[in-house]
């Protein structure tokens, strides 16, 4: 193990694997765990690969794996059980929600965005595409300790698919009535303001119980205190700004490729290349952009005691002696 990764062992010499292999108070550290989270050739493992990698954790965690288990076989399981099991309830991801799902999903949604974008039709299609695709990712990777009914879920699919159908038709229409701006490179950034606008309105949306109820909050020893809004709020603010500067790369940079592309007149001599290229690029951007922004807060985070709720506060001075400086709680990703 390098420097960058952590003990992993405990007193007896055997591995933690309440704990991410590499060294999560580091950005380097937390990179490396969201690439081997959101690694896309996970999504290839089979129902029974993911069964038995979820088999060999559990009976590891109970001192109980097959005799000559070595530690990186318990790595690679651990490494495709949180691939694709929620790390609260231990139960397996809808497929399209996992965050190894992202990358492929978001190549093939974001490049068609970025290439079928001047029509009307087109827009509403793929943002509606895209909408459904986040509200599935959103659900699947939320704080478990809150609950969500199906009345809130169908109102923040269609309030997010609805703002990001509105800004996509308000600009489209606007930089087609610009002689200027209709030539240029303006309108292929059209579908990343609108991505940006819908996140902004479907992450609190779909986290709307947490936001109401509270998240659970932990000791640093996993002791569960109570739930607090405020770390609820903390969660969704560290999310949202997350999953726009994710699509930052690929909505960005694959728009510019595109244009340069345009300029040298390869499309106008290849027009088949257009879609192909726009997924290359995409998928390339989100292949780093993905861990990269996934990483930038902890997934186990830090709220300070003194920014809990009064009584929430009150009740961990009388429960834990001496009071802890910060409790711990889940951000969801």
């Amino acid at each position: 193990l390098d420097k960058h990764v952590v003990s992993d062992l405990t007193m007896s010499g055997r591995l933690d694997l309440s704990q991410s292999r590499y060294d999560q108070s580091t950005y380097l550290g937390r990179v490396k765990h969201m690439f081997e989270v959101t690694d896309p050739l996970t999504i290839l493992a089979s129902d029974k690969d993911l069964d038995s990698a979820r088999d060999l954790v559990v009976a590891y965690r109970a001192g109980k794996e097959p005799k000559g288990t070595t530690d990186e076989q318990v790595w690679a399981a651990k490494k495709l059980y949180d691939s694709a099991f929620h790390p609260q309830t231990g139960e397996k991801n809808f497929i399209l929600g996992r965050m190894s799902c992202q990358v492929p999903g978001n190549m093939i949604i974001t490049g068609c965005m970025m290439t079928f974008y001047k029509s009307t039709p087109q827009l509403i299609f793929w943002n509606f595409a895209n909408q459904s695709f986040n509200a599935i990712v959103n659900y699947t990777n939320r704080n478990a300790s809150s609950s969500i009914s199906n009345e809130m879920l169908a109102t923040a699919f269609v309030s997010a698919t609805t703002a990001s159908v509105a800004v996509a038709v308000t600009l489209n229409n606007f930089i087609q009535k610009s002689p200027t701006l209709s030539k240029g490179v303006i309108g292929r950034f059209v579908p990343l303001m609108a991505v940006g606008a819908a996140n902004c309105i479907n992450i609190p949306l779909m986290r709307q119980v947490e936001l109401k109820e509270g998240i659970t909050v932990s000791t640093e020893d996993g002791k569960e205190i109570g739930k607090s809004k405020n770390a609820a709020l903390s969660a969704v603010l560290q999310v949202i700004p997350s999953r726009i500067l994710m699509a930052l790369p690929s909505m960005g940079l694959t728009p510019l490729v595109m244009a340069a592309l345009d300029a040298r007149g390869i499309i106008a001599r290849m027009p088949w290349i257009n879609l192909p290229a726009t997924l290359a690029v995409t998928g390339i951007s989100l292949v780093v952009s993905t861990p990269a922004c996934c990483a930038i807060f902890p997934q186990t985070a830090a709220i300070s005691l003194s920014s809990l709720e009064p009584e929430l506060k009150e009740k961990v001075e009388k429960l834990v002696r001496p009071a802890p400086s910060h409790l711990y709680y889940n951000k969801g990703l």
